[in-house]
């Protein structure tokens, strides 16, 4: 009888996992239409361009939605091992499978002596609260290496580390995983990595690194924090307009500037913070690693110019690895992240037009699901510091010294 209890929630684990990835297939093979705008369209248009030209063996270098780094043709090509379907549903198909990959990865983890398969829940929860997004970007594939990564830092810091410089060099995030790292294998095997990704790609194939110079003029992304000047000023008479900017949707116009800079003001100081941390750190766990990486992804996601709907599936992943161990803190910044999902897919892409027309309801929509991205990020800083840093107690006063008493003297008038 207690196996049989105790397989009932693996049982329902693997069929609420089932259940709705079928429906998140189901939506991007548009056998079933997801209400607002068509969330696939990247893959059907942009993804497969790109695929045309990378196959000639270079980068769009002349297109400044190109923004990432070299490994991330790899994702983009990825629909070529598939050439019996067409390439948005190979590139679907390979979104799932990296899907199943991170839930492996999880389970694998959470069975272990000692840990628990809520983090597992976490991710076949986290994912579908984000609609068919999740399988309409690469972003899936990015988040199934970091998972690997955070997993491995403990038992196997080589692996890890190549893991990290293989992400870092897919879409650059995943390198964040080192702020919480402290063996130097994992240092060394990632800086390996990289170079080796980076040298291969910048022989093999021109304009490797010609993304780094496509986001000098960006704006301020109208689902990001500091868009929120910009959604009220609209309201009160604001200049300045909406644009597809750089491949996404942004504020173009006066004091857009200003906001941009002060985001990377903000991205500077949590940068500071983070490693103000990692030298008062000295209590090491299992968990800090996942810990550390879900604090500084949300940090870096919170203060960014952009936040788009995708970066929700990095932050998913790192909350259901953190919450894998039975030790992690994260577990308030985890349910936190989860209700922003929710809110992610209703002002994306359900009421977009909202969003972008800056109308009460869109603005609400991004006061709830910000606000609840900086209360996970202070949060989770909180419980990573709490956990990780020794609290300063206060020497304690040597015991006063026996004196001889002193004599009384006397005076005379």
């Amino acid at each position: 009888m207690k196996t049989k209890a105790g397989r009932r929630p693996l049982t329902w684990l693997l069929l609420t996992w089932g259940v709705t990835r079928l429906l998140l297939l189901l939506w991007v093979f548009k056998v079933y239409v997801f209400p607002g705008p068509d969330v696939t369209s990247d893959v059907s248009v942009i993804y497969q361009g790109w695929y045309d030209v990378l196959r000639t063996g270079t980068f769009p270098q002349s297109d400044v939605t190109w923004q990432y780094p070299p490994a991330a043709a790899l994702a983009i090509l990825s629909p070529a091992l598939l050439p019996f379907l067409e390439y948005p549903q190979a590139f679907f198909v390979l979104a799932f499978v990296a899907d199943l990959a991170v839930l492996l990865l999880l389970l694998y983890a959470g069975l272990r002596p000692g840990r628990r398969l809520r983090g597992a829940w976490v991710w076949v929860a986290g994912v579908p609260l984000l609609g068919p997004t999740v399988y309409s970007r690469y972003d899936v594939m990015v988040t199934a290496v970091a998972v690997a990564a955070v997993l491995a830092a403990a038992r196997h810091p080589k692996a890890a580390g190549a893991l990290v410089g293989f992400g870092a060099m897919l879409k650059v995030w995943p390198a964040l995983i080192l702020i919480g790292v402290r063996r130097r294998s994992v240092w060394a095997s990632a800086a390996v990595a990289v170079a080796v990704v980076a040298g291969v790609f910048s022989v093999a194939m021109p304009g490797a690194f010609a993304f780094l110079t496509f986001q000098r003029e960006r704006g301020t992304e109208v689902e990001s924090l500091g868009s929120l000047v910009f959604h009220i000023a609209r309201r009160h008479g604001w200049s300045g307009s909406v644009l597809l900017n750089y491949g996404s949707v942004e504020f173009l116009g006066p004091w857009v500037t200003a906001v941009s800079t002060a985001a990377l003001a903000l991205t500077g100081m949590a940068f500071g913070l983070l490693l103000l941390w990692r030298l008062a750190a000295t209590r090491f766990q299992a968990h800090t690693a996942a810990d550390a990486a879900l604090v500084a992804v949300l940090m870096f996601t919170t203060t960014s110019r952009v936040i788009s709907p995708q970066y929700m599936v990095w932050l998913v992943g790192l909350a259901a690895a953190c919450l894998c161990y039975r030790a992690s803190r994260m577990g308030l910044p985890a349910v936190l992240v989860l209700a922003a999902c929710f809110v992610t897919v209703l002002e994306f892409p359900i009421w977009f037009a909202d969003v972008v027309g800056s109308t009460p309801r869109g603005i609400i929509l991004l006061l709830v699901r910000n606000g609840l991205l900086v209360l996970a990020t202070v949060i989770g800083m909180r419980e990573l510091w709490r956990s990780t840093v020794p609290k300063q107690t206060p020497p304690t006063p040597a015991p006063d010294q026996p004196t001889a008493p002193a004599r009384e003297t006397s005076t005379s008038s």
